[in-house]
């Protein structure tokens, strides 16, 4: 009888040895690029009048020299899609992109602070059907509350009721009070409009906030009447057209949130798309919400089909799948920037409304990080259990975004799984 070979033992695979293993790598090799680039510095700074001629050995210190390793550095050296969910070190911006930038981001920061208009939230629930949204909300409650009940004396309800007063107010928002507008119809005759482009703002919509204002006319020959679409920023103004697309429908919603008692981020995406985020005390975590899609924790939606945060690892789980580098600046400046913000506007928060923003901020961040980890644990298993062989039917389905007409979907490469945008960069940018 021949002996077993001992080189091939049938031990199952760990991905999370390997991740961990990961990791580590790539930490050494950030570190090593941080010294090298310190060292860079300090290089400079000691010899001014240096010829800017390269030689041996000042190309070994350049600004971004490859990471130190004993192998081909072709081979292995990490992408910055990998790289880019390590601990970055703020840096404020210096070039002038990204001072534009920022000052893009600042403006952007100023449109939540509208929701704190007291009038404004006393305009809104006046809109609203409180006594069908928050009887939906405590029908819904008390079904999850015997569900967790049923499951045993320590399990908690997966949502609380203030979750279910957000997720009855989504339906109703989407279902009866605003609707999705891809060309408008004919005022004269509501028949189908052609686009022709952007036309000057009147004074009146330029006063209820409107930069931009499309032009149309009616595509029946007998007919040809002209109608104006004015993309209103002014949340009032939205109250009462009850209409756009997903810029003013995440505004609206994400203010009616506020008014009903939620804490709620308005998010911003570089690919032309908005949504809203709300906190669950519940969860205690933020929770994605688009009301375009009558979406609710659901954040995978994009990416495969009280300050500012990035939360671009929530919504872009496969960094090297799914995502590019950024464009509009460095990560680090980035960090540097959404920490301004944040500062500015928390500068008059209460000593105890600080502190537990700062908790919710470290745990979002274990959140976020959680995320990527999950994320290259796959990957590795992937890579690693090659043998086994998935067919197409093993691939989740995403059903992709629902708002907007199929072509208008499939142009943008929104419309669910095998969809593709006409420009790669439109999907992964930012």
């Amino acid at each position: 009888m021949a002996d077993q070979d001992p080189q091939q033992p049938n031990q199952p695979f760990n991905p999370q040895d390997l991740t961990q293993q990961f990791e580590q790598l790539l930490r050494t090799r950030r570190l090593n690029a941080l010294t090298d680039r310190t060292r860079s510095r300090h290089s400079s700074h000691s010899s001014p009048h240096a010829s800017p001629t390269p030689s041996r050995h000042s190309s070994r210190h350049a600004p971004h020299p490859p990471p130190r390793s004993t192998h081909d550095s072709s081979s292995i050296l990490p992408t910055y899609s990998s790289l880019r969910n390590m601990p970055k070190i703020p840096s404020p911006p210096q070039d002038p992109q990204s001072l534009r930038f920022r000052n893009q981001l600042l403006t952007l920061s100023h449109g939540p602070v509208k929701y704190e208009n007291p009038g404004l939230l006393d305009e809104a629930l006046a809109v609203i059907p409180l006594d069908r949204i928050y009887g939906e909300a405590e029908d819904e409650s008390q079904l999850l509350q015997a569900t967790a009940a049923s499951m045993g004396p320590n399990v908690k309800p997966e949502w609380g009721y203030q979750d279910c007063v957000i997720r009855a107010l989504l339906k109703w928002f989407k279902d009866t009070f605003f609707t999705f507008v891809n060309n408008p119809p004919c005022p004269a005759c509501a028949s189908p409009t052609v686009a022709l482009g952007m036309t000057p703002a009147t004074q009146d919509e330029a006063a209820r906030g409107a930069a931009r204002v499309e032009l149309y006319r009616c595509a029946e020959t007998n007919c040809r009447a002209f109608e104006r679409f004015p993309r209103y920023g002014d949340v009032w103004a939205l109250l009462q057209t009850r209409r756009g697309r997903c810029g003013e429908w995440a505004n609206c919603f994400t203010m009616l949130c506020r008014a009903v008692g939620g804490r709620v981020r308005w998010v911003w995406n570089a690919e032309d798309h908005v949504w809203t985020e709300v906190y669950s005390e519940q969860q205690k975590r933020w929770i994605h919400v688009d009301c375009c899609e009558g979406a609710w924790d659901n954040p995978r939606l994009y990416a495969e089909a009280d300050g500012a945060t990035d939360v671009t690892r929530r919504y872009v789980r496969n960094a090297s799948k799914h995502g590019l580098d950024r464009n509009r600046c460095p990560e680090e400046v980035l960090v540097w920037i959404t920490d301004e913000i944040k500062k500015l506007r928390r500068e008059n928060m209460a000593k105890d409304d600080r502190r537990r923003v700062i908790m919710e901020d470290h745990r979002e961040e274990k959140e976020l990080r959680g995320y990527v980890v999950r994320a290259l644990a796959a990957e590795i298993g992937r890579i690693n259990l090659s043998d086994q062989v998935s067919s197409p039917g093993d691939e989740q389905k995403i059903p992709g975004r629902v708002s907007g007409t199929q072509a208008w979907r499939e142009a943008r490469g929104e419309a669910g799984n095998g969809s593709q945008p006409d420009d790669e960069r439109t999907r992964r940018e930012g």
